[in-house]
């Protein structure tokens, strides 16, 4: 995404990619890489920002409202804020079609990553809240759409990841077993599942001026 960003505003634009751990970030993208938390710092360059973009931050951290404000207020006068997260409880499955032991295993370990998020404190919910939450941040003209997709390379390769990036916490956790996740994985890469993701809720508002 910063890339892309540096992209369309070409060389007369600046792109700031920020988060609190920015080692995924390259500083050579065309774009300046900040480390920055979002709940406990300041913003970067209040009130001069075109377009703050977040995607799948917010549901994530417990004070969600503070990070919120400081992107509001990281934009500049007719500024716009977009935001996208996820809304799980809205569609909870991995495999919509649980046809087979495959599916229905899938589908279990769906069930313990999210209750490895909610242990951490995430917002399993907040996708939905979000032309809400924008309003309530101040912000004006808001619009909200969602999507997810079902099948592809794409789901798989997220699944795979993501499975990978909390194996070892699911397994500290008991919430899955060495077995379990081996076969899973070795499912997802055999193309055996339709893979979906929970809804994607963007939302984006203007600020006033």
């Amino acid at each position: 995404m910063p890339e892309a960003l540096a992209t369309a505003v070409g060389p007369t634009g600046h792109v700031l990619a920020t988060d609190i751990n920015p080692a995924w970030l390259d500083p050579r993208g065309g774009y300046e890489v900040l480390r920055h938390d979002v709940v406990g710092d300041p913003p970067p360059q209040p009130g001069t920002f075109d377009l703050v973009h977040a995607r799948l931050v917010l549901v994530h951290l417990p004070d969600r409202a503070r990070a919120l404000a400081t992107m509001v207020a990281a934009l500049r006068p007719g500024g716009w804020l977009l935001v996208a997260d996820a809304d799980t409880e809205l569609q909870p499955l991995a495999c919509l079609d649980e046809v087979g032991p495959a599916q229905r295993r899938a589908n279990r370990l769906r069930r313990a990553v999210r209750e490895l998020m909610n242990r951490r404190g995430a917002d399993l919910r907040y996708g939905r809240t979000l032309p809400r939450a924008l309003r309530a941040a101040g912000l004006v003209d808001v619009t909200a759409a969602g999507c997810f997709p079902v099948g592809g390379v794409a789901c798989d390769r997220l699944e795979t990841a993501t499975v990978r990036m909390v194996r070892a916490e699911l397994l500290a956790a008991g919430l899955a077993s060495d077995v379990e996740i081996d076969a899973h994985l070795a499912a997802v890469d055999a193309g055996e599942l339709d893979l979906t993701l929970a809804p994607l809720i963007s939302a984006w508002g203007r600020r006033p001026g």
